[in-house]
């Protein structure tokens, strides 16, 4: 994939047909750093074909770990050796500041090897995500660190974790899997207080489980880890992406189409359809599958004393803050108004100007909550050229064009590319007119 590009996009389409969800990209930056815990052999299936998970792999190929790619689904990684000088390169620093998720590789290279370095991370640019949960959780399990500000690198070192109680100051997902991942060979007891609970922590869970890692309290704000001296090899299957299966309904909602996504595993999806319905969005369930069947009209709900509806991220079992802009834009349609509330981040609803440009009715109050006045189809978007500034704006601005009057252009696609694999030619396959151009 190019690193920049432009989606060319011929609005006011009506889509149909099946769509199958890729493998979960939050779950396999944690899944894939988890394969350096151990010399043996890792299988991973259902593996996002995506920028940010290529990347990774290609950091953890630096590091000397032997990398088998099955397909581009599959991979088989055995880290039997590293060569830990390679976090010093230019290569290594460059490509780890590019990806957030190169964070996780500090627990297990701590784990194996004592010591390990990370460039100070890039990735979306939705406001400050801070390290300090990473960093302090480590610290005291018995890591220290360094930070030289002219090369910008943090270093780490240990002399072996141990195990100790960590009440963690955020919920933080990425933050959790770190010192998850330092808590299973550390030695002793590890307990994991506010610890962020995802489908992807439970799905990490499970795996370092069939690693032979001692874990309990799966699923819930508390972990308890027994630490171990060394873990096997497994085979994990990842989750299909839910923020993908939130686009869709989102897209099939607004275009008025007739979409059936696949093997969603419902059980995982939390509130996230519930959401979604109380846009006034109908979802058929069959088994594992969710079809959006064309709906002239939805209609938002009122909460039950008649008050406007708010929707707001939180922390899971809340909804999800990666599908925030996909309900925004969802909204604009509807029949019925609602406040957005974005709460855990900054600068996420900045898109929304784009969004105003097209013809949309929403008031950004601030840089944490916007209004939707949704227009019932008074009234289409219009086509217009703008820019993807991170992964989640990108694709709401395709969903906003997909279902707009005329033509898009929408620059700066790489942002897409990293969290949605082929996003156009699976959106063809249901009849949608994108051209993807260098």
């Amino acid at each position: 994939m190019n690193t920049n590009g432009t989606f060319i996009v011929e609005g006011g389409h009506r889509l149909s047909g099946e769509i199958i969800p890729q493998g979960a990209k939050n779950e396999a930056l944690q899944i894939l750093s988890a394969t350096l815990l151990t010399a043996d052999t890792v299988r991973v299936e259902n593996l996002p074909d995506i920028e940010d998970a290529n990347k990774m792999i290609d950091l953890i190929a630096g590091l000397g770990a032997r990398v088998d790619r099955i397909d581009r689904h599959t991979v088989e990684i055995t880290a039997a050796e590293i060569d830990l000088e390679y976090v010093l390169s230019a290569d290594y620093v460059r490509d780890a500041q590019r990806i957030r998720g190169s964070v996780m590789l500090i627990a297990p290279l701590l784990n194996r090897y004592g010591r390990a370095s990370l460039p100070k991370p890039g990735g979306d640019k939705i406001g400050r995500r801070r390290l300090d949960t990473h960093l302090l959780g480590l610290q005291a399990m018995g890591a220290s660190f360094d930070y030289d500000d002219e090369k910008k690198i943090y270093a780490f070192e240990t002399d072996g974790l141990k195990g100790t109680f960590l009440h963690m100051e955020e919920i933080s997902v990425t933050g959790t899997a770190n010192v998850l991942m330092a808590a299973v060979l550390a030695e002793g007891e590890t307990t994991i207080y506010n610890a962020a609970c995802e489908p992807y922590l439970q799905q990490l869970s499970h795996m370092l489980n069939h690693m032979g890692a001692k874990i309990s309290g799966i699923g819930s704000n508390m972990l308890r880890v027994q630490g171990v001296n060394s873990l096997q090899g497994c085979t994990h299957r990842m989750l299909p992406d839910m923020i993908e299966i939130g686009s869709f309904i989102g897209l099939a909602a607004i275009t008025q189409s007739d979409i059936t996504i696949k093997d969603v595993r419902l059980d995982m999806l939390g509130i996230i359809p519930r959401t979604f319905e109380k846009l006034g969005i109908k979802l058929e369930y069959n088994g594992d599958d969710i079809r959006i069947p064309p709906q002239d009209h939805y209609e938002v709900q009122n909460f039950l004393d008649g008050g406007i509806l708010t929707i707001y991220d939180a922390p899971w079992p809340g909804f999800t803050p990666d599908l925030m802009s996909i309900a925004l834009v969802t909204a604009i349609q509807a029949r019925g108004s609602v406040l957005f509330h974005q709460k855990m981040f900054e600068s996420r609803l900045f898109f929304v100007d784009k969004l105003i440009d097209m013809g949309a009715q929403i008031i950004l109050c601030d840089p944490h909550r916007a209004t939707v006045i949704g227009m019932d189809r008074r009234t289409p978007l219009r086509g217009i050229r703008m820019t993807s500034p991170d992964i989640r704006a990108g694709v709401s601005l395709l969903i906003a064009a997909l279902s707009a009057e005329g033509t898009s252009r929408i620059d700066n696609i790489y942002q897409i590319d990293r969290g949605y694999q082929n996003i156009d030619t699976r959106l063809q396959a249901l009849g949608a007119q994108i051209v993807r151009e260098d």
